[in-house]
């Protein structure tokens, strides 16, 4: 009689994003997530076939929460205030969970990337608001210049590469302004 499974794959994958956060992605290890769910670790090979399946199933997960969090902002009737709102979420995830999100914009070499549909799914706010903002004839550039724009900085910071003091918060309300700002204007055709 076979034994009874004794862990979900949602509990194996949560425990990984644990680890992640707290040990950084070169101890997120099979023993360390059976470790953390209770079970030997070739228990888990029920569930993930390898250690990079696991990497890639942390990394949606963690897409899906951060597109789930967008889903939830930005939805009023002022598209500056939606871009200033999307802006915040992400960088309170960011700071929330640094490994995860390290995990989905700079992942490094050989790390497993999320799928492009749970990417699409999380970027639909991002893609309405910059719509609203610049037109849909700009849509794509608007949110790429957003993303990269609040990615860039939000890794500066959590680098902490922002050495010639000031107030660290201000500024990046001061660039969410001037970005919406930018984005507001219709380009030349």
């Amino acid at each position: 009689m076979p034994t009874p499974d004794r862990t979900s794959l949602d509990e194996i994958v949560q425990a990984g994003r644990d680890i992640l956060e707290s040990a950084g992605i070169a101890r997120l290890t099979m023993q360390a997530v059976a470790d953390r769910v209770g079970v030997r670790p070739p228990s888990l090979y029920k569930r993930v076939r390898s250690r990079d399946d696991l990497v890639g199933l942390i990394a949606e997960a963690t897409v899906r929460d951060l597109g789930e969090r967008l889903g939830a902002a930005g939805a009023g009737a002022d598209p500056r205030r939606d871009l200033a709102e999307l802006a915040r979420v992400i960088r309170a995830f960011a700071h929330e969970r640094p490994a995860g999100y390290q995990l989905i914009f700079a992942p490094g070499p050989g790390i497993a990337r999320p799928g492009l549909d749970s990417l699409a799914r999380a970027t639909a706010p991002v893609l309405r608001v910059a719509a609203d903002l610049a037109g849909e004839r700009h849509v794509l550039e608007a949110a790429r210049t957003f993303t990269a724009w609040a990615t860039g900085f939000i890794s500066m910071e959590l680098a902490g590469a922002f050495k010639l003091g000031g107030d660290v918060d201000r500024a990046y309300e001061f660039g969410i302004g001037r970005l919406a700002d930018a984005l507001g204007r219709q380009p030349p055709a």
